[in-house]
């Protein structure tokens, strides 16, 4: 799968949600947090592959404002996980050139996971490869929200006019004021929804899913959805006689 990618169309920025650890687990007869600890062999072969292809951002979405309504013992357990795969994949990313960043209200994160989370940024600030975005208590429309707020303040403050305020100016605000928009969402499990993630960014972003459970994904799967991608017209609103050249 890998030989049919066209390597001068490789989209710079992958966002990817990654649903069906529960259902992973429990087809197994086990507890949900099992289907979240295998998950984590996923996430090393997208971030892998991310790499070797030439990705420049790949964006998970780990964990939503919503997912703080599940049950207490799983939320606790999927904490303790977040802060030993943080501290663990440390050295890797250094060894590959790989940068850490993050987006979403981290201040609601457990202290441990903060500690760990802002720690791992800063080893990797200098890394020029690949950047990893981890999407951590994070929601489009809190997001929105929050951005809204920052932009009513300024005009309150009457530091901005309302008529400057533009699409490009509320990208400003938003957490990837410094990440281009992604050009490939993916979704795994089957679900055919984008669950409140990145609504503004995903404006043109072509999506992608599959049936594949995220534990099981896989680099050939992540080729697969990248090929898809490129057999795709992406014409923004033109025509497609107005597009080609």
């Amino acid at each position: 799968m890998k030989d049919k990618l066209d390597h001068s169309k490789i989209p710079q920025h992958i966002a990817i949600i990654m649903d069906g650890n529960g259902r992973w687990a429990q087809k197994k007869g086990a507890m949900r947090i099992f289907g979240h600890k295998n998950a984590m062999t996923a996430v090393r072969e997208s971030i892998e592959a991310a790499a070797e292809l030439g990705v420049k951002y790949i964006t998970l979405y780990a964990f939503s404002t919503e997912n703080w309504s599940r049950p207490q013992d799983e939320i606790e357990a999927l904490m303790e996980l977040l802060v030993q795969a943080i501290k663990d994949e440390v050295p890797t990313m250094m060894k590959n050139n790989i940068r850490l960043n993050s987006i979403g209200d981290v201040q609601s994160l457990p202290s441990k996971c903060q500690q760990h989370l802002e720690w791992s940024k800063n080893e990797t600030k200098s890394n020029t490869g690949l950047t990893v975005v981890l999407a951590l208590s994070y929601s489009g429309r809190w997001e929105i929200t929050e951005a809204v707020k920052e932009i009513v303040k300024k005009v309150d403050q009457g530091t901005l006019k309302s008529e400057e305020i533009t699409p490009g100016l509320i990208g400003e605000y938003l957490n990837t004021s410094n990440i281009p928009d992604p050009e490939l969402l993916i979704r795994t499990s089957g679900e055919l929804r984008i669950s409140n993630f990145m609504l503004w960014q995903l404006a043109y972003t072509e999506l992608y899913f599959t049936e594949v459970l995220w534990p099981d994904f896989r680099k050939e799967h992540l080729h697969e959805a990248i090929l898809a991608y490129q057999r795709r017209e992406r014409r923004f609103g033109k025509t497609g006689a107005q597009i080609k050249p």
